[in-house]
């Protein structure tokens, strides 16, 4: 799979499904993860649990890439974020994400987003 069909897939179906699992089949063992103003987290369960409790503070979410650029082993996607809160309320947020890629998978998960809506 190409860098730019990583990010798609990343997104449509790791991330906006909340599926954990998927998610840790994209990421190295010793992966990087940051989101917003949150610590860094390094090494592929740690990242996994940690994405496992955002996932359960939302009802849902649903990504819109408006641009993805790829350079070397680096690409950059930004776009819209959509949140379905637990109570049923609707939020939305800019986002955008720097991805390290090793062969296929991904080495530095960096999401600058703004979470503080949620």
């Amino acid at each position: 799979m190409n860098k730019h069909d990583l990010i798609v897939d990343l997104y449509k179906n790791a991330v906006d499904k909340k599926d954990a699992n998927y998610l840790a089949k994209l990421l190295t063992e010793n992966v990087r993860f940051r989101i917003g103003n949150h610590d860094e987290i390094v090494g592929l369960y740690k990242v996994i649990d940690a994405n496992k409790s955002f996932f359960k503070t939302i009802e849902a979410m649903s990504h819109t890439i408006e641009k993805i650029v790829v350079e070397d082993d680096y690409s950059v996607c930004h776009g819209r974020v959509d949140y379905i809160r637990l109570d049923g309320s609707r939020t939305s947020s800019m986002f955008a994400t720097m991805l390290k890629h090793e062969g296929d998978k991904i080495s530095d998960y960096l999401v600058f987003a703004d979470l503080s809506a949620l």
